[in-house]
């Protein structure tokens, strides 16, 4: 039974030991081979002092050492902390310190430009270099070993015994801190494994499928790809890409049939030539992380007539919270789907009533994928984790659901439609606006790449509508203005808009909406009539 986040690995080492798990470049390990460095791995944090429960931190580029230490961590009884790789030192630093992590694993040079920031990390205990340093460097007390010489130390000897049972906590993933410091979100074995089930069984997943991994493993959905995939036997390809082009050519080569990205990346594939060799191993793509353009899923099933497209969101609260069949998009554009398999998703009113058909009202998911909360912040936990909407009120014990911030409405038919966070709706002319219907129709003007749009005080409307935007050529805010008066109700047109050459994301792809709007001046509709 598949019940721990690595047991599906340890399972296929069984079955299929010689079937390949991951591919990393021009290297390949089986599940047999990955099983015993696991195994080598887990050995030997124990043998460093590392117990269950322990936070084990890793700060590298995809590859096989990222990998086995994170799934090492977890048959170890420890607890992994994927750090994103492209975050700094302060960022690095807050994560670590967060956590109380015992152990990173990360490069020698990368270690030696946050040796600062690694001293002052009171529980960190072990660095443990993926590669041999170019030159020795000390960090304090902090004990330094070498990726190779620590595994090889540790080889042929039987693993110690496990204790770990499926509500333990397996992993902490820190979310993009758009909205301020990382939060850490606390997920169980249960949390992942059930996830991996719930998203394998809708992708129709199978060992033949190879699955391209290009997405952060410390977001939700990058690490899905690598769960899905050993939950059913299949293969991973590990790549960090540089250029979009790069992506289409790992398809090609690898024969790839799951592709996983997020709205940003599609944009750029969309506009790529793609090769034969890529449109047809591809069997399904999908996409998470913000909305998809209407525009870009129309081109996308026109490049890849024979490939299921799969629209989802989620939470990394939730892992995945809603789907919607490929076979739908065309009925329903714009909706996120139903929710996942067994997993319950309801839109309620403030007071926690169900809405009705057409009634925007917040998401709220319950059911098995709902996390633990947040690491060491209560106060920000019981803002979001809250007691489910229920019908059994003489349930002596309340259970606990994830409550989303996310606007919704559902349809006569149970389908979803995402309308935008409670938070960001604009309040303009007695109207509330959402930033993401305004988003939707400017981005099918032509005339932007991707945008932004924001609501700041107003003096007689209550707030203006701010639009902030890369060009698709050369800036025309006349003609956007035009495009906006002629397809938007008066109410919804801007008042003001900004052109900028690209636009800033979080280590997520996603636009960093946070940073865009605190440096917006909040005066600056003052005096200004509309």
């Amino acid at each position: 039974m598949t019940s721990l986040v690595h047991s599906g690995i340890q399972q296929h080492a069984t079955t299929s030991p010689q079937r390949v798990a991951v591919t990393f470049k021009n290297e390949t390990l089986t599940y047999q081979a990955l099983w015993q460095q696991l195994e080598q791995f887990a050995n030997a944090i124990k043998s460093l002092g590392c117990q269950r429960g322990d936070r084990i931190a890793v700060y590298l580029p995809k590859q096989f050492e990222t990998l086995i230490t994170l799934f090492g961590s977890s048959l170890a009884d420890c607890v992994f902390v994927p750090v994103n790789p492209v975050l700094k030192a302060k960022q690095v630093g807050h994560i670590l310190r967060d956590c109380d992590a015992k152990l990173l694993l990360t490069s020698a040079e990368r270690a030696k430009q946050l040796s600062d920031t690694l001293i002052e990390c009171p529980s960190l205990e072990h660095v443990v270099f993926s590669n041999q340093a170019k030159t020795e460097f000390e960090l304090g007390a902090i004990q330094i070993h070498h990726w190779q010489q620590l595994l090889t130390n540790h080889t042929g000897l039987p693993l110690t015994q496990q204790s770990a049972i499926d509500a333990d906590v397996a992993a902490i993933l820190y979310t993009s801190g758009s909205t301020g410091k990382p939060k850490g979100v606390v997920l169980s074995h249960r949390n992942i494994v059930a996830g991996a089930e719930s998203v394998s069984s809708y992708l129709n997943n199978t060992p033949e499928d190879k699955l391209l991994a290009v997405l952060p493993l410390s977001f939700d959905y990058g690490f899905s790809q690598l769960t899905t995939a050993f939950l059913v036997g299949a293969e991973v390809v590990l790549m960090d890409y540089l250029l979009p082009r790069d992506v289409l050519k790992a398809i090609a080569k690898h024969q790839i049939t799951g592709l996983a990205a997020v709205p940003p990346l599609w944009k750029q594939l969309v506009n790529l030539e793609w090769p034969d060799e890529a449109k047809d191993c591809l069997r399904f793509i999908t996409n998470s992380g913000g909305h998809m353009p209407s525009s870009i899923v129309s081109h996308l099933q026109s490049t890849l007539p024979n490939t299921d497209i799969y629209l989802m969101y989620g939470l990394t609260e939730a892992f995945r919270s809603t789907y919607l069949p490929p076979d739908e998009i065309g009925q329903r554009p714009g909706s996120i789907g139903k929710a996942i398999p067994n997993a319950e998703v309801m839109v309620v009113r403030p007071d926690g009533s169900e809405c009705d058909a057409e009634e925007p009202g917040e998401l709220v998911h319950r059911g098995v994928h709902v996390a633990l909360g947040y690491w060491n912040d209560p106060a920000k936990t019981a803002e979001r984790f809250k007691p489910a909407p229920s019908k059994h009120r003489a349930l002596p014990l309340q259970e606990i659901a994830v409550w989303s911030g996310d606007q919704v409405k559902r349809d006569k038919d149970g389908y979803l439609y995402f309308m935008t966070r409670q938070d960001e709706m604009i309040k303009t002319s007695g109207y509330r606006v959402s930033p993401g219907e305004v988003e939707e129709e400017i981005q099918s003007s032509g005339l932007v790449t991707d945008l932004a749009v924001f609501g700041l005080p107003h003096p007689l409307l209550g707030q203006g509508i701010v639009v902030i935007a890369e060009s698709n050529g050369e800036p025309d805010s006349q003609a956007l203005q035009r495009y906006c008066q002629k397809n938007l109700p008066n109410f919804m047109v801007p008042h003001h808009i900004e052109w900028h050459d690209s636009l800033p994301r979080n280590p997520n792809g996603k636009i960093d909406r946070n940073s865009l709007k605190n440096a917006l001046p909040q005066d600056l509709f003052e005096d200004k009539n509309s």
